[in-house]
């Protein structure tokens, strides 16, 4: 890795104008490409103590070779510049959304004599109106061939309709009224145009004339006794009263917007865009993101607005709706106000309708980003690769198909509890996880509590091994505070038919952390005899894997389908053991007061806290509040009554981060979350 301090530009060479920067490898290939308002002070945050950089930063400034930099006359020509290079050289540390698909669309071809409806796809062409774009094409021709019968535009190619005119003869649809038929001369060049104008402002969103319109005219050939003309109107009415439901009304006041929102998590972020037109959403379209830069929310937003307007083949409406403002805005604004030619609401929506939708977006991007690591993670040959390439960086014999991964969680040194989850082929086996608390000691200590649980697990190992007579216990190596219930062995339950709890070994074993995490694991493995078990640890800070007895961590490359599993074990393990710890402690703030209550049950307990909704209130209520709970008597709850007050309530706990006082009245699952630790 290079030293920053060996390209670091000279003192005072580095202009105050703004502008954009470009690092580059040994190899002169650019990594790296941002912009910045002032020059100066940006590119010498980057070098600084290594120490005190962004992890993803400072892996960054260590692979670059070399720094260089354009000045620009205003923030707005250092955002294009910016979008321009990222495209020309596509920097492996800068945000890039992976669009996994070209977002079909309908298009109008006003640009040619006979104007055709047709589905397209890829860049916009001059003189062609779009409407989209839409997740499927069969959204967009169950939407047209709703439209045709009102306005029957031609919808084939130039080949059958060149064929059409020499033969005199139109194709189906010019049969059976889809098609003006413009080929044989049903309609003049002029009335097909015209058409096609009707039928664009029908799918802009003008609608409401156009339905009155038909509405009187079938009322007057009704009227006339023309009913045959009158059913076909009232057939078309409900054809295009059918195609305006394919597209809800979100917006009363048929504002044109986009309305753009994130999902993002430490690794990716998804980003989903609802077109609103004419108050109604016409089209949608994501895209997912590593983030492989040090990006906070509203970078992430800025670097999707440019994606999607940058190129120039998205129209841009009178209001961006956006989670969080770029941040300067102005800039951005205003580069949007040159593109549409006119003045852009750029903003986060505060209340109503617009928040609504914004929040309906949100959904969306979250059911983005699960679905996108659910396609990875099911993907048999993407499974394949991932264990092979965990196999080779770690030098393991064969790939390990069962892993196994432990982390620790507690709350200020409180409710120290672990968990184990089990991937096999690269999938969760959840029937398998196991939770832990830890017994051998109280206080804060994670480099203990991992020796204490991985000791545990492997000692129910070996009692399982020793039952079937594959494997003596080493002496001192049993836990009578573990031991199995029974003494039938084998690693199959004979009453069940399932393997037993700690029955099978993994071929790999990941804790959550560093060296010192492994150290400790490999410490409980010694001890009791155990060396035919593969070990690593995976750090949160730069992503890396730590091996036993090693100085150095291994280093998979950003990209690496190995190292995307192991971060989905560890965050797996660090979400079970989170929402173990967050249980107990809710049940120790909430229900720890009536568990003494003799005669008091599960369900009474759970009818007592959902009636008054927590302990403070439940002790403040009189007897003869207690009674009117469903299932309480009044001996009960005099017995509950007395139970409470005799028990003296327990000091508040405190957010060490805010200072605020964690009050039990509180909803107990969500509490002090952000002090709970992996």
């Amino acid at each position: 890795m290079a030293d920053p301090s060996t390209y670091r530009p000279a003192p005072g060479a580095i202009p105050l104008s703004p502008g954009v920067y470009r690092f580059r490898d040994e190899h002169g290939r650019v990594i790296y490409v941002g912009k910045a308002k002032s020059l100066r002070p940006r590119l010498s945050s980057y070098f600084q103590d290594i120490a005190g950089l962004h992890p993803r930063t400072a892996t960054m400034v260590t692979t670059a070779a070399s720094v260089e930099w354009t000045v620009v006359g205003t923030e707005v020509e250092a955002l294009q510049l910016e979008y321009s290079w990222i495209k020309e050289f596509d920097p492996r540390f800068n945000v890039k959304y992976r669009d996994d698909k070209s977002y079909p669309e309908l298009a109008v071809t006003l640009n040619e004599e006979f104007p055709r409806v047709q589905v397209m796809r890829g860049a916009h062409k001059k003189g062609v109106r779009y409407f989209g774009p839409y997740g499927h094409a069969w959204a967009i021709r169950e939407t047209v061939d709703l439209l045709l019968r009102v306005f029957p535009v031609r919808t084939c190619s130039n080949g059958v309709f060149k064929r059409a005119g020499q033969v005199g003869r139109p194709c189906l649809l010019g049969y059976i009224g889809k098609c003006a038929a413009p080929c044989v001369g049903k309609v003049t060049a002029e009335e097909h145009r015209g058409l096609a104008e009707e039928f664009c402002d029908f799918m802009a969103g003008r609608t409401g004339g156009y339905l009155r319109r038909l509405e009187q005219q079938m009322q007057e050939a009704a009227a006339d006794m023309e009913y045959e003309k009158a059913a076909r109107l009232r057939d078309d009415l409900g054809a295009l009263r059918r195609a305006m439901e394919k597209n809800a009304v979100v917006l009363a006041d048929g504002t044109d917007a986009d309305v753009l929102a994130l999902a993002e998590d430490e690794l990716e972020a998804a980003v989903q865009i609802f077109h609103v037109r004419g108050g109604r959403v016409r089209g949608q379209r994501g895209w997912v993101t590593d983030r492989v830069e040090d990006v906070d929310t509203p970078a992430l937003v800025e670097h999707a607005l440019q994606q999607l307007y940058g190129s120039g083949s998205e129209s841009v409406p009178r209001e961006v709706l956006v989670p969080a403002l770029p941040e300067p805005a102005g800039p951005v604004r205003e580069w949007l106000t040159g593109l549409r030619g006119a003045q852009v609401d750029l903003r986060v929506p505060q209340r109503g309708d617009k928040k609504d939708l914004m929040a309906t977006v949100q959904r969306n991007a979250q059911q983005g980003l699960a679905l996108h690591k659910t396609k990875r993670a099911s993907d048999l040959t993407t499974r394949s690769r991932a264990l092979q390439e965990i196999a080779d960086a770690l030098e393991l014999d064969s790939v390990p198909l069962r892993i196994e991964c432990f982390d620790i969680s507690h709350l200020q040194g409180e409710d120290v509890v672990a968990s184990m989850v089990v991937f096999e082929d690269g999938l969760a086996r959840k029937s398998e996880y196991r939770r832990f608390q830890i017994k051998g000691f109280s206080g804060q200590d994670d480099v203990r509590s991992m020796h204490e649980v991985i000791g545990r697990r492997f000692r129910r190992y070996l009692q399982e091994r020793e039952q079937t007579g594959e494997w003596a216990v080493p002496e001192g190596g049993a836990d009578t505070a573990d031991a199995p219930d029974g003494a039938a062995g084998g690693p199959v339950d004979p009453e069940t038919g399932r393997p037993r709890r700690f029955a099978y070994p993994p071929q790999l074993l990941v804790v959550d952390g560093g060296a010192p995490q492994v150290a400790a694991a490999r410490r409980a493995l010694d001890e009791l005899g155990i060396d035919d078990v593969a070990l690593c640890g995976l750090a949160k800070r730069l992503e890396e894997v730590w091996l036993p007895g090693q100085d150095d961590p291994v280093v998979l490359p950003r990209t690496s389908e190995g190292l995307y599993l192991l971060q989905r074990v560890r965050d797996e393990a660090h979400r079970f053991a989170i929402a173990y710890q967050r249980s107990k402690r809710s049940k120790r703030l909430t229900a720890g007061g009536l568990d003494a209550v003799p005669g008091l049950g599960e369900t009474r307990r759970q009818a007592l806290l959902k009636h008054f909704g927590s302990l403070k209130r439940m002790r403040a209520a009189t007897v003869d509040e207690l009674c009117e709970v469903p299932g309480i008597g009044r001996r009960t709850a005099e017995t509950v009554a007395a139970a409470l007050a005799s028990r003296t309530p327990a000091a508040p706990a405190v957010n060490t981060a805010t200072g605020e006082i964690i009050d039990d009245s509180a909803a107990p699952a969500g509490a002090g979350a952000s002090l709970e630790t992996p």
